[in-house]
């Protein structure tokens, strides 16, 4: 691959043979062959019209529900996080940029005294993979409160897509891989912002009290199937607390795998296939991965 006269346009934003694990919840997951971080959407945009044809593209933002696997990934990994501006309007219109975090742009709406967006204080993500996955918490989702995203395809080429063109659905929606969400505008309502704030550390508390935080981990393992619960399905088959290595799924909440020390993404993803196939065994349903597991095997 011809990429030297290419990187010397961008070098200040580009890594080649970049480990990958640091940029993930988990810890884990191979080098990027080539990594890139821009800083502003034209200098996206710039490099997108100028990256070599052959090169595939995969973008990463806070890499929170995300697995890398062990021997990385192919062609171009962009990150998403320096394109965070969160900004709002005299109509309470809050835009946010791919790259924001979704808990920060909750604050930024609270303090604001905009309601409607606390949900997102209990999503660790941003805002460009929470459109994504359709990403969701506490009775919300993000099709509740998107109005449209501007996005930019792997050539340079700029589109603004409504809530109804991207045909969200739980955790999915209905848009190629070839666009990369670049900012989402928000509908909010008036609020008080003690009742915000309330709200919002409601959701912290319920998430903490039920949830493992503050440790490696990838947060839903696995989708719920239609009418039933996930955790309560792997619970059931007798998971709780299995191990592979240094993966184990979680005592506290059986829908996350844990990083206990120094597992690697093979140790990961072959538990998450054991409990696969011990639920199917135990109850008949066939689990699906909610965590994104990309690279080479």
């Amino acid at each position: 691959m011809k990429i030297d006269a290419f990187k010397k346009r961008f070098v200040n934003y580009i890594y080649l043979n970049r480990n990958l694990a640091k940029y993930t919840w988990f810890g884990v997951g191979g080098k990027a062959e080539i990594l890139y971080i821009p800083d502003r959407e034209e200098s996206l945009e710039k490099f997108l019209k100028n990256k070599p044809i052959d090169c595939k593209l995969f973008t990463i933002g806070a890499g929170s529900n995300l697995l890398i696997r062990d021997n990385g990934i192919n062609g171009i990994t962009l990150i998403t996080s320096k394109l965070n501006k969160i900004e709002i309007n005299k109509d309470g219109i809050i835009t946010a940029s791919c790259g924001a975090i979704d808990a920060e742009v909750a604050r930024f709406a609270r303090d604001h005294n905009r309601s409607g967006l606390e949900f997102l204080i209990g999503i660790p993500g941003t805002i460009g993979g929470g459109i994504k996955m359709n990403s969701g918490a506490f009775g919300s989702e993000f099709k509740d409160i998107l109005i449209d995203v501007k996005a930019i395809n792997h050539n340079g080429e700029y589109k603004i897509f409504t809530n109804k063109e991207l045909k969200m659905d739980y955790r999915k929606i209905g848009l190629k891989n070839e666009w990369v969400f670049l900012s989402a505008r928000f509908r909010t309502s008036d609020g008080s912002k003690d009742h915000i704030r309330n709200k919002m550390k409601e959701i912290i508390h319920t998430r903490k009290s039920a949830q493992p935080t503050g440790i490696k981990t990838g947060g839903s393992t696995f989708k719920n199937p239609s009418g039933k619960k996930a955790w309560q399905l792997i619970d059931q088959a007798g998971c709780r607390g299995l191990r592979n290595g240094d993966a184990m799924i979680s005592e506290k909440h059986c829908n996350f795998i844990i990083n206990i020390k120094d597992s690697n993404a093979q140790q990961i993803e072959e538990l998450g296939k054991i409990v696969k196939q011990k639920v199917f065994e135990n109850s008949g349903v066939n689990l699906n991965w909610e965590i994104e597991r990309v690279g080479n095997e």
